[in-house]
């Protein structure tokens, strides 16, 4: 990695090369914004220099400005350590500079790189170059002009469909709508950039100055009727976060009161955003997602990942075929096992399906969907495994029948194949047991749909070998999935610190709370469903199986409910069958199921644990509190027995795993935001009111004692120790 810089060549046509280097991705750090300054003022100063082209190095124009600087501003609260990058360089040095300035992008041009582009006066570009201000997806707003730049080159609707959404568009899009003046091949662009620049310098071409221009903007009350069409879209989509509003009034701004207004307003509504709980939960899940990737002791110590070409799934259900897809879509031959041709048929069946779904959403081109569709093959017994590179066990959790399979695939897989299990609950060490490779027996446990969820949980056991982790990190990297390392325990990291999730919406729902009222306050706080909801889509019977497992593993705080029971006994069985907490139709969003009702009344009658026999009365905020706290707690004591490396690994595996919403930076990160304190002392107070289920773990209670954050690093305790 080299060095950011900036430097510049003045050719014998009179045109200045100003061309910036921060590999890999050019980066836009602090060092390049003054080298861009000093090298316009330099070309604005000499005679010699009729024009100016801007490029990149490397193929590729900019990726964006460096948020490693927003980590900084995060961690000391200096707002000053942003350079004036919106006022004093693109607007004042380079759009109102003396001297006409094209830039030739190519490869990527994102963010502050894209912003750059918009202050010059033309823009060239290389063939499917990537165009985009992806800034909202880190809780900001573009921050050097481009809210007021974009629309005035490619119009209102479009401009803000591109900021709202965060999601690039190609060069070839990009000169349709005017913001790119021409698409020449690669090996053409800077001759071509260059007899622009000239054109422009000598009156042949006009000089454009993008935020002088209002012809694409329309008339004022044709934009407020965009804008507020646009600001009642984002209420729904983005609720909870504030940069989408921000964006939308700085917009306005610059459209009623000119561009160089709007361009004041959003510098300051930058500085602001950016000092935001939502800036910083999104910037760390950002960085947390990158730490993921280092293990200490597998990534680094010298080994290098083994290929897998092939990989036997053995039960082509839901999960078996999900896995499939995604191994497939990533030119990885697969052979599913089934007990059955019917069940092999179905299986087979459903991958074709995923991949069709694929198509049709136009995810994936036709070529490349009959490639996936030849690379998988169904089998009825082992004669296939002797040169597979990994299996994946994806049967029911059922304990005798898994032993059994680990015991037959060791016997008939070559020596160097590793042996995975997709289970979601089991203590890997009892599935291994029989197993005499114990340094191959590992856990890659995909998230349903196995296809979609980008989270992989990697479960090591004290016996895993470094080799096969990383040899599954690497898979996990290939299909595009984010993989996590943890440790091995009942549920492992997410489902374990998830359990109480599911758990205390049942207590207050047997406290006398309405159900429907329990799942409209989570998805108020940020995720897709609540609790109810989801023990509709899962199924009862994973909910009832992975209860077991809690209960025999943690029996000081599990807390029994009668009402999944009773719902099976009247027919029910969520989704699945169309009866639920909800009434599911095709077509139709789930409705609530008023003759549910009775039933929960019978479960509170059975558990009788309401004070007085009265439904309690609790405030929406507490209903967020009394499902969410004994989430944290649960997650205190995995981050005590070292169950992951470090507690942001847990916070990107609760937002890639459990949709816990990325703007509140992950569970621990979230408690961090909220405090320790607060939450030790409402757990203590439900503990003495509720019962067990509530009570403070001693991580916790040690934390909130100290004032120390919760995702500040662990003791190195004999448990952690042991772990990991």
């Amino acid at each position: 990695m080299g060095e950011p810089k900036v430097t510049m060549e003045v050719g014998n046509d009179g045109v200045a090369i100003i061309k910036f280097s921060n590999p890999p991705v050019n980066a836009l750090a602090i060092q390049i914004f003054a080298g861009l300054k000093e090298k316009w003022n330099e070309a604005a100063m000499r005679n010699d220099v009729k024009a100016i082209v801007l490029t990149g190095n490397g193929g590729r124009f900019s990726g964006g400005f460096d948020i490693n600087v927003f980590e900084k501003v995060h961690k000391t609260g200096d707002i000053s350590l942003l350079p004036d990058l919106s006022v004093d360089l693109v607007m004042n040095t380079m759009e109102d500079g003396k001297k006409p300035a094209v830039a030739a992008v190519e490869g990527l041009c994102l963010g502050g790189g894209l912003e750059l582009a918009l202050g010059c006066h033309a823009r060239i570009a290389a063939p499917r170059t990537q165009l985009g201000l992806p800034e909202l997806s880190l809780g900001v707003i573009p921050g050097a002009g481009g809210t007021q730049r974009l629309p005035r080159l490619i119009g209102l609707s479009k401009a803000i469909e591109m900021m709202m959404t965060s999601k690039p568009i190609m060069s070839e899009e990009g000169e349709k709508l005017g913001l790119i003046d021409a698409i020449v091949p690669s090996t053409e662009l800077l001759k071509v950039a260059r007899q622009w620049a000239l054109d422009i310098a000598e009156r042949r071409k006009p000089w454009m100055r993008p935020l002088h221009r209002t012809d694409k903007i329309g008339s004022i009350s044709e934009a407020r009727g965009v804008l507020k069409l646009a600001r009642q879209q984002v209420k729904q989509t983005a609720r909870n976060m504030p940069q989408h509003l921000a964006c939308l009034d700085v917009i306005e701004e610059g459209i009623v009161h000119g561009g160089h207004n709007g361009v004041i307003k959003e510098a300051k509504a930058f500085e602001d955003l950016l000092l935001s709980d939502t800036a910083r939960g999104l910037v760390h899940v950002f960085f947390s997602q990158r730490a993921t990737s280092k293990v200490p002791n597998v990534t680094d110590i010298g080994l290098k990942p083994r290929p897998v070409k092939k990989v036997a799934i053995i039960g082509g259900g839901l999960m078996g075929s999900g896995i499939a897809t995604s191994l497939v879509l990533s030119n990885i031959s697969v052979i599913i096992k089934e007990v059955n041709p019917e069940y092999l048929q179905k299986g087979i069946k459903a991958v074709e399906a995923n991949i069709r779904g694929l198509v049709a959403r136009k995810k994936l081109q036709q070529d490349k969907a009959n490639k996936a569709f030849s690379m998988v093959k169904g089998v009825l017994d082992y004669s296939e495994f002797k040169d597979v590179d990994m299996v994946i066990e994806a049967v029911v959790e059922n304990v005798p029948l898994k032993q059994q399979i680990f015991t037959d695939i060791e016997k008939v897989c070559p020596p160097h194949c590793i042996l995975a299990t997709n289970t979601s609950t089991i203590d890997l060490n009892i599935i291994g047991k029989k197993t005499r490779s114990q340094d191959r027996v590992i856990g890659a446990h995909f998230f349903s749909p196995a296809h979609v969820m980008p989270l992989l949980e990697i479960v090591r056991t004290e016996k895993t070998s470094a080799q096969a982790i990383l040899d599954l990190m690497a898979v996990g990297k290939t299909i595009k999935k984010v993989p996590v390392v943890v440790g091995n325990c009942t549920g492992f990291a997410v489902n374990r610190t998830f359990f109480p999730y599911a758990q205390s919406a049942d207590i207050l729902a047997n406290l006398g709370v309405d159900i429907y009222r329990i799942d409209s306050q989570i998805t108020s706080f940020g995720l897709p469903i609540g609790p109810f909801q989801l023990q509709d889509l899962a199924g009862y019977g994973v909910a009832l199986a992975s209860g077991k497992g809690y209960t025999s593993a943690f029996p000081d705080r599990t807390f029994k409910s009668p009402l999944l029971d009773l719902l099976i006994k009247s027919g029910r069985n969520g989704k699945n069958n169309g009866k639920g907490y909800y009434i599911y139709k095709k077509g139709d969003k789930p409705k609530p199921d008023p003759s549910v009702l009775p039933i929960v009344e019978e479960s509170r009658r059975l558990t009788n644990i309401m004070p007085g026999g009265k439904p309690i009365s609790v405030t929406d905020q507490e209903i967020v509190e009394m499902i969410l706290f004994p989430v944290v707690n649960e997650a205190c004591r995995v981050l005590d027995e070292g169950i992951v490396v470090r507690a942001s690994d847990l916070d990107v595996a609760s937002v890639l795993g459990m949709s816990f919403p990325s703007y509140r930076g992950g569970i621990v990160f979230w408690a961090d935001t909220v405090g320790a304190g607060h939450i030790y002392k409402s757990l203590l107070k439900w503990s003495e009111l509720y019962g067990n289920c509530f009570k403070p773990s001693k991580f916790l209670e040690e934390r909130a004692a100290k004032g120390i954050p919760l995702s500040a690093p662990a003791s190195t305790s004999s448990a952690s120790r042991s772990r990991m």
